[in-house]
């Protein structure tokens, strides 16, 4: 393989599947569809800095906030994903919370902030952080 190509693919990662008790290594088939809330200021500065960064292409974003917004069409209610943050490989596989954002750095080029965030203390810190952030980002931005 080369180098070129070996940047190209990440390694496997566990997906979450449908009995959410099996875990299977499968390779992340791009394009990586990221559900943000374009109400929230912080989650919107993120993702437009996120947009900006995808040079390849490899994200697509949907704004769950807005009107034409259809959970039907996406299978994810807006509930579930005002909750914490949520991400759908090509193949149907959902993941959420800061795996998202590790994928997402992973598909803009810097992994490196991937595989740091998964060093200890890091991961736990993070996914803490994050826990903490999700459940209060609405009184953090003025609506609750």
């Amino acid at each position: 393989m080369s180098k070129q190509s070996s940047r190209e693919h990440s390694p496997p990662i566990p997906a979450i599947c449908p009995d959410e008790k099996t875990f299977l290594q499968v390779p992340p088939p791009y394009p990586l569809t990221v559900y943000f809330d374009g109400e929230c200021p912080i989650c919107r500065r993120e993702i437009d800095l996120i947009k900006w960064l995808n040079r390849k292409k490899r994200l697509r974003f949907i704004d769950f906030s807005t009107s034409s917004y259809r959970e039907q069409e996406h299978g994810l209610k807006t509930c579930d994903l005002g909750q914490v943050i949520h991400a759908r490989w090509a193949n149907g596989t959902t993941i959420t919370g800061v795996e998202v954002f590790r994928r997402m750095w992973e598909a803009i080029g810097l992994g490196c902030l991937t595989r740091l965030s998964r060093f200890s203390p890091f991961d736990k810190l993070l996914i803490k952080a994050y826990a903490w952030f999700a459940k209060n980002r609405l009184k953090l931005t003025g609506r609750a």
